[in-house]
């Protein structure tokens, strides 16, 4: 009940709040064609999609809020599908997708470096990689309490991890990052609050 109701309700309001909302529309104007998203929990990103996208395929590893989300889905104004499976084995053809979006979802991917090169195989050589993610401060003290906390996070947070260097794990899974912007979310506490917002594309062509 926790894991499949009360949390995703809770994750849902915390990141429908307005300071998240313009981060997904600010990261998601630069998609086009078609999309994979990983990780689509709720659907919060279906809205800020421009009208350059033909088609999203979402992926995500169980059903949450189902009610929401296909009220949310019938309201898009792209074709949206959603796909149930884990992004270290994605259903799809290599270099199949113009761009792959990830939003709040690398932090509880049990294998993120498996998950980062399907993202690398299935990207088109030119496509382009999308993220937007919570991740390990760049201050050794706050490094430090997330390291401590992340134990009790992983329970309450439903396999959420509070200390992972978003950017090494991208580069480690063979992508290039080509943006990358740092901030903090307003108001949080820095051990949560740590944001990671870039762009990465395939080394191999």
């Amino acid at each position: 009940m926790y894991a499949t109701v009360i949390f995703p309700r809770l994750m849902d309001w915390a990141l429908s709040q307005e300071f998240f909302l313009s981060a997904r529309q600010e990261l998601l104007a630069q998609t086009a064609g078609s999309v994979l998203e990983i990780g689509f929990g709720t659907g919060l990103n279906i809205p800020h999609y421009p009208h350059t996208v033909t088609r999203v395929t979402a992926v995500d590893p169980v059903p949450l809020l189902p009610r929401r989300v296909t009220n949310r889905i019938g309201r898009a104004s792209v074709p949206v599908s959603l796909v149930y499976a884990d992004a270290e084995q994605l259903p799809f053809a290599s270099e199949h997708f113009d761009c792959v979006v990830c939003t709040f979802t690398l932090c509880t991917i049990p294998d993120p470096i498996s998950a980062l090169r399907e993202v690398e195989r299935v990207l088109k050589p030119e496509g382009r990689f999308y993220f937007l993610e919570h991740g390990r401060s760049d201050l050794p003290s706050v490094a430090r309490w997330q390291d401590r906390l992340n134990p009790i996070q992983n329970v309450i947070g439903c396999g959420c991890n509070l200390n992972r260097p978003i950017d090494r794990l991208v580069t480690q899974a063979g992508l290039s990052v080509e943006q990358l912007s740092r901030s903090l979310v307003p108001d949080a506490p820095r051990i949560l609050g740590e944001l990671y917002r870039g762009t990465a594309r395939r080394t191999r062509t």
